[in-house]
């Protein structure tokens, strides 16, 4: 017992003391308040600062908010009706004006009698869209999705159902050019074929051919001509095309400026360095005023479709620097051991090597095709009537809704913002699906 003293004692807990709640300053918006944004005297400054700038904002914006007039029919009324509720010189937003014109925005100047293609074509695109963004969808649904465009075609447009019948007339005899020739020609000049023969189809044969077939059978419904579209109805069209077409594109593209035979190689830098060199509007420039200098007498060459044209190219060589640095960023060994595996080229890229890239890509592809929706608003300066500033200076050029400014902006702004955020949270939905940062 040396060096213990006679009467000390040792005790050990026999119980857990009950949990207690952290202190007030640990826990909370308190916590997160303090952490995020009072945790330094800079944070605090920029804190308060941006408090005051949102003070003043809400200050201005708020009884313009809420004094908002929904129901009226002019301008004028709207003025009337505010300050009869709330006081000469008050001043409140006119959503009537959306109320009344909500149609202009979202179908331009199409007959309202055929609103229900426009309606059809758009609960359709969902259906064929299904299959690519879930993988739950039944596969089966892909074949819907491969008709969809020529369906979508034939709705929007209409006149002779023959049309879309020989557009896909045309794919098929690319397939069958690439079956083939396949097991003898080789994977590229297979193809090369594929693509040249619906092309050549549809430049030279398609139209006699259509012309022919509507003389023995006439189908089909009322023909719309492109100059009655506009709104969204536009931006829809022309973005979604884009999106569909400048993907697959862009892949190869990518793998052209990464291939090793010097032509094909010099052809897809080339291409590529020329479109990201030269604005959008030049592009849109062209389909609508040169491209006319370059077709026989007489030729004619849908706008929209001529817009279609230039927006997919451009935004296939962003894409396709996209998808390079995907592959770029690919471990050498990832081709080694497709090489080891025995697999040719194409199995390569289809099985190991373009599966990888696309996921690392993906961040970039989505804001690709973002900025391509976005730029939709653009063929105001080739005459149609975008849903931003060109159906907005429609509706206020009219006598009613002059003086109206900021509330046909917001409108089709907000509808921009709700369509490029859901883009942009399905991309982070498809990145955490595909766990694209473990190994």
């Amino acid at each position: 017992m040396s060096g213990l003293h006679a009467d000390s004692t040792r005790f050990v807990r026999d119980t857990m003391l009950a949990e207690q709640e952290p202190p007030l300053t640990e826990r909370g918006a308190v916590k997160w308040a303090r952490e995020n944004l009072f945790s330094g005297p800079l944070n605090t400054f920029l804190t308060v600062v941006g408090v005051f700038a949102l003070y003043l904002i809400l200050k201005g914006l708020g009884p313009w908010l809420l004094h908002s007039v929904w129901f009226a029919n002019s301008a004028a009324e709207c003025r009337e009706t505010v300050a009869a509720d709330f006081g000469p010189g008050a001043t409140g937003a006119c959503w009537g004006v959306v109320r009344e014109r909500w149609a202009q925005y979202f179908y331009g100047f199409y007959p309202s009698e055929a609103y229900w293609r426009v309606n059809l074509a758009f609960v359709l695109l969902f259906v064929a869209l299904a299959p690519i963004l879930f993988a739950g969808v039944p596969r089966k649904v892909l074949w819907f999705t491969a008709f969809y465009p020529v369906t979508a075609l034939f709705l929007l447009w209409g006149g002779s159902i023959w049309v879309p019948v020989v557009i896909m007339a045309g794919i098929a005899f690319g397939w069958v050019a690439f079956r083939l020739l396949g097991p003898f020609a080789g994977a590229l000049i297979a193809a090369i074929a594929a693509g040249l023969v619906p092309v050549l189809w549809w430049l030279i044969l398609a139209a006699p051919v259509a012309h022919l077939i509507e003389g023995w059978i006439p189908l089909g419904i009322e023909a719309i001509p492109s100059a009655k579209f506009g709104g969204f109805l536009l931006s829809f069209t022309i973005g979604v095309t884009g999106i569909a077409f400048s993907l697959p594109l862009g892949i190869v593209l990518a793998l052209g400026r990464q291939s090793d035979m010097p032509l094909v190689k010099m052809l897809s830098v080339g291409f590529i360095e020329f479109i990201r060199g030269v604005p959008l509007i030049t592009l849109l420039f062209t389909a609508s005023l040169l491209l006319n200098y370059f077709l026989p007498p007489g030729t004619n060459f849908d706008i929209i479709l001529r817009v279609i044209i230039m927006v997919t190219l451009f935004s296939a060589a962003y894409i396709a620097e996209v998808i390079r640095g995907g592959l770029a960023a690919l471990p050498r060994g990832q081709y080694e051991a497709a090489d080891a595996l025995g697999l040719d080229y194409w199995k390569a890229q289809q099985l190991i090597i373009m599966p990888q890239a696309l996921k690392i890509s993906i961040p970039g592809i989505v804001s690709s095709f973002i900025g391509l929706f976005k730029d939709t608003t653009l063929v105001i300066f080739v005459g149609l009537l975008d849903p931003l500033k060109g159906i907005t200076d429609a509706i206020r050029g009219s006598f009613e809704w002059k003086g109206v400014y900021w509330e046909p902006f917001i409108f089709p702004g907000l509808i921009f913002f709700l369509i490029c955020f859901g883009m942009s949270r399905y991309s982070m939905y498809l990145e955490n699906k595909l766990k694209r940062g473990q190994r």
